[in-house]
């Protein structure tokens, strides 16, 4: 890492990186400003930022983002959103913690079936509207779901990008992650809600007649228009079918969310100028200006020698290898997004676990995906949920800051990451 480029390309993320995080600046006008500062000094070009799947832009990623939002922008004009808020509250008796709680299963349970991206699309919405009736603020809401989509999407080879390179590169089916990861993410749930209810204790407040008045609502009548539901909602089945089924289809989710919007807006009345509208642009963006920031780190081997100095620093101990993998990747997936990340990784990781062999090679691809998934959630820029979420919360004027999602998400994932170290060890080592 003696080349110039290197040494100035991590002066230019760390610039860019304090830019997002003191919020003096917008943080897609940041990435943005960095991204341009990486192609002026050469730290990659246009080749390696737009069209190299490992350093460039991930457009499955933004296109699979562009596709949900135009389905959520059109669904959100039926009503849906009022009435599952409605029938939520209801369900709960108006109890702020028993509708986080609500809230944070349903949200991990369908990370493990969708990408955690799409399940904050599909829930946040729904979640403004609940602590809109209730008069409740919607960050504690906003950031407990987005930790709970990065744990439940831990479950399954589809619930997170990084476990499908991960599958990939270790040869790993879906019955192999449900096998080894679904047990401690659903301990890891609940973990959370216990968590969240001493975080965010000070806000959940129950308010008797608040709660009365939602339970006095009728939430069929939030429908306001039912062949647009019945239009967008089988579409929208059709798009999670997609999903799942794409080791048998193997159509991408960009492809799966773009078809699935474009032929909702065909087969509707809504105006394509409407359902783009809901489009978040400026998270967009910010993805788009984050991935080539990364991916002057790759161009350049700053990650990759990161990534080879956790190797080297095993020691020949496949426990030390497990330990380290796990807790280096929980730091540095909070600092850079932990897609390219794991895509650096990840060979070096198979590498390791050749060297060490036998049948608990495996342990190394379950260290590198708890690490990854969970460390997500350390920072606000930790994950793509996260970063979707916040925008989605800015742009109904409940913004959360860097900072606070930050301080939660750091206590989260050194809880959470360190109960999955406990359980690599236990299963994996102590009980063989």
């Amino acid at each position: 890492m003696s080349d110039w480029h290197s040494w100035a390309a991590i002066a230019v993320f760390v610039i860019a990186y304090v830019a997002i995080i003191s919020e003096h600046v917008h943080r897609t006008a940041a990435a943005l400003a960095g991204a341009a500062a990486m192609l002026t000094i050469s730290a990659t070009d246009d080749k390696a930022a737009f069209f190299d799947e490992h350093s460039g832009i991930d457009w499955n990623v933004i296109f699979l983002l562009l596709g949900m939002m135009a389905i959520v922008g059109v669904l959100r004009q039926t009503g849906l959103f009022e009435y599952l808020a409605i029938w939520a509250v209801k369900r709960a008796r108006g109890k702020p913690f028993r509708v986080m709680t609500m809230l944070i299963v349903i949200t991990a349970s369908a990370s493990a079936l969708l990408d955690n991206v799409t399940t904050v699309l599909l829930v946040a919405p729904v979640t403004l509207l609940v602590c809109e009736r209730l008069v409740l603020p919607a960050a504690p809401f906003l950031i407990a779901e987005v930790m709970a989509s990065n744990i439940g999407g831990t479950a399954t080879l589809v619930g997170d990008p990084p476990n499908i390179i991960i599958a990939s590169r270790g040869g790993l089916t879906f019955n192999d992650f449900l096998v080894h990861l679904a047990p401690i993410a659903a301990v890891l749930t609940a973990v959370l809600v216990v968590m969240c209810r001493v975080m965010f204790r000070k806000v959940l407040v129950y308010d008797e007649d608040r709660a009365a008045d939602v339970m006095a609502l009728e939430e069929r009548e939030a429908i306001r228009d039912h062949r647009l539901l019945y239009q967008g909602l089988g579409v929208l089945t059709l798009v999670v079918f997609g999903f799942v089924a794409h080791p048998v289809l193997h159509y991408a989710p960009s492809v799966v969310a773009l078809l699935g919007a474009g032929i909702l807006i065909a087969i509707s009345k809504v105006e394509t100028g409407e359902a783009l509208k809901e489009v978040e642009w400026p998270t967009l963006a910010f993805f788009a200006g984050l991935f080539i920031m990364v991916g002057a780190l790759i161009e350049t081997g700053v990650i990759g020698e990161v990534s080879r100095a956790l190797a080297d620093a095993t020691g020949g101990s496949e426990l030390g290898a497990t330990m380290l993998l796990v807790f280096g990747s929980a730091v540095l997936s909070g600092v850079v997004d932990n897609i390219p990340y794991v895509a650096t990784m990840a060979p070096i990781t198979a590498d390791l676990a050749h060297g060490f062999g036998g049948d608990g090679v495996h342990v190394l691809w379950w260290a590198l995906a708890l690490g990854a998934d969970l460390g997500g959630n350390a920072t606000a820029i930790g994950a793509s949920a996260n970063v979707v979420v916040l925008g989605i919360a800015e742009r109904n004027q409940q913004p959360i800051s860097f900072w606070q999602f930050t301080k939660y998400g750091l206590v989260v994932t050194a809880v959470t990451v360190t109960i999955a170290a406990g359980y690599l060890w236990l299963r994996y080592f102590a009980l063989g």
